[in-house]
């Protein structure tokens, strides 16, 4: 028998997840059977923290439910000869240390993937978050050379791929951060301006000096306030991707803000939302892209690593406060 360690909500949350809306409890694992394709995985070294789970956990989960969460794992055990033992996969298992799985929620890291390259990157920069800029920006934001592109949350897990994903494509880049660090962190990587927005005294004199003529693209990671004062600043025939509400995922009362008709009317902008699993027929052309950058030196990362299993709780909370520079994610 194994016995996995979870986490599960213990309470929704109300603002701000706390430490006390957390439960880690043990479970059982029932031994595999002859005959029977299951497979025994154990987490291998990291779970990812991510924004858009705030949002989902209210919608899709109730109280005692294990926390959702996607991971890195690496097979201990199988009877299904798909998935051999030693083999690395991602897994939308849940925030645990072990589980067992039919094999139909598998997905194996590419076999192109090189050594050199930590694994948890399957989790960020060439997983779901690469894939969420790679698609955003080519199927919603549709972005061409020449280009202006804002993109707040920039220094995020998707914000910072987006960025360099628009560079590559011939694009200027303008990003929008909530410290220094991550302003210099922006400048690193590429973009050709950035600001934080903690600090400047207008945001909307911050984003006249970035970029003076406007905005042909608006990759949205935050909506409120931001998008308010953003959207009158965007060019005629103007695209904005929504792919996040950061500054409304941890409020109690629901934010009131200006009305975007008269700015979407007259500059006839088209502003869309969009979840990344529309493209998930075309997941492995992304994969392939974004590794074949990552390798080359085009695309840049960073992995904000918290240690051990039992600080999940407190990882997730920095990170919904900002706290995480790229990708969270949690070392077991």
């Amino acid at each position: 028998m194994v016995t996995a360690k979870v986490w599960v909500m213990k309470k929704h949350f109300e603002g701000f997840p706390k430490t006390s809306d957390f439960d880690l409890k043990k479970i059982e694992l029932p031994k595999l059977k002859d005959g029977v394709s299951g497979t025994l995985l154990k987490l291998l070294t990291v779970i990812h923290l991510c924004l858009c789970y705030r949002p989902y956990s209210q919608r899709d989960m109730k109280e005692g439910d294990i926390m959702i969460g996607t991971q890195v794992a690496r097979i201990i055990e199988s009877k299904n000869p798909a998935f051999t033992v030693g083999t690395f996969v991602v897994a939308n298992s849940g925030w645990r240390t072990h589980f067992i799985s039919d094999g139909k929620d598998l997905q194996l890291l590419p076999s192109s993937w090189p050594e050199s390259l930590p694994r948890s990157l399957a989790l960020g920069t060439v997983g779901m978050p690469g894939l969420t800029a790679y698609f955003g920006l080519r199927e919603v934001c549709k972005v061409k050379p020449g280009d202006t592109l804002l993109v707040n949350a920039a220094a995020g897990a998707v914000g910072s791929v987006v960025g360099q994903l628009a560079k590559i494509g011939g694009c200027k880049v303008v990003g929008s951060a909530g410290s220094d660090e991550k302003v210099a962190y922006l400048k690193n990587i590429g973009f050709d301006e950035a600001f934080n927005y903690k600090t400047v005294p207008s945001l909307d004199e911050a984003l006249r000096k970035a970029s003076p003529d406007g905005y042909d693209c608006y990759f949205d990671n935050v909506g409120g306030e931001f998008t308010s004062v953003a959207i009158n600043q965007m060019k005629k025939y103007g695209r904005i991707a929504v792919c996040g509400a950061i500054s409304q995922y941890n409020d109690t009362v629901p934010q009131k803000g200006p009305h975007l008709q008269f700015p979407l009317l007259f500059k006839e902008l088209r502003m869309e939302g969009f979840i990344v699993t529309r493209w998930n027929h075309r997941r492995e052309e992304g994969l392939k892209a974004l590794l074949k950058w990552v390798v080359e030196g085009k695309v840049k990362f960073h992995e904000q690593v918290t240690e051990g299993f039992e600080n999940m709780p407190k990882a997730f909370i920095g990170m919904l406060k900002g706290e995480n520079l790229g990708k969270a994610i949690v070392k077991v």
